[in-house]
């Protein structure tokens, strides 16, 4: 009984961090959204990354830790977090802008866009 009580408290902390997580980067969005470039790291622009490192550090972080009680629950990694990491980096030339992307994702995260 003692190792069912211990992974429901992993897993209700899981959802807790989850929900941080989802929290910070609909923010991080949002900020993006509104037209500041950084986050998704498509310029090679050193004050845009300045700006968007301790943000993406932070939500390196969350997924750190859950991706570490995911682990521990036998469930497979962040997908979320892989995404966003997937979505960052140097593009085509002709990709969407930062702020394009990031009302993309708040779409498809279900928030609404202004």
């Amino acid at each position: 009984m003692a190792k069912a009580d211990r992974l429901e408290r992993l897993d209700v902390r899981r959802v807790e961090l989850e929900a941080d997580y989802d929290a910070a980067l609909i923010a991080a969005l949002q900020v993006t959204a509104g037209g500041v470039w950084g986050l998704f790291d498509h310029k090679p622009d050193r004050q845009a990354r300045a700006k968007a490192a301790p943000v993406v550090a932070a939500l390196d972080e969350l997924a750190a830790d859950i991706d570490n009680l995911r682990d521990q629950l036998g469930l497979e990694p962040f997908a979320l977090h892989q995404s966003f990491l997937a979505a960052r980096g140097p593009v085509a030339s002709d990709a969407p802008g930062e702020p394009k992307q990031a009302r993309a994702w708040l779409e498809k995260l279900g928030v609404a866009v202004s």
